[in-house]
């Protein structure tokens, strides 16, 4: 792993925590009705997928060992580029659902990295 490689998978844990944070506790149609909320969390998944996107590129294998990293950097990419085009149901079904493995996985690696 490169020297970037840890910071770039504390950025992605982080970004996960907090668009976490910012949905617990509310209902989908809370989020809908806050603009506020909707823009925090779309942040969070920039940061999360273009680390994620970082990190496939100093490490090639990594899309192919992580579950969801693809999903994060696609995601990112909608938001940046796509704006106009993001479904904000399928943003808060993919925080709830998709990455608590992506972020279980994602600190597993920097465990390992960290002891190894």
């Amino acid at each position: 792993m490169t020297d970037r490689a840890p910071k770039l998978l504390v950025d992605a844990l982080d970004a996960i925590s907090a668009a976490q944070a910012f949905l617990a506790d509310t209902s989908l149609d809370q989020y809908l009705a806050d603009k506020m909320r909707r823009s925090a969390v779309e942040r969070q998944l920039e940061i999360l997928g273009e680390a994620c996107s970082r990190l496939a590129k100093l490490e090639p294998g990594l899309p192919n060992q992580l579950s969801n990293l693809k999903l994060a950097i696609g995601l990112r990419n909608r938001i940046i580029h796509g704006y106009d085009a993001v479904d904000d149901e399928i943003v808060y079904q993919t925080v709830m659902e998709d990455l608590p493995l992506l972020k279980t996985e994602l600190g597993g690696l920097l465990n390992d990295r960290a002891s190894g």
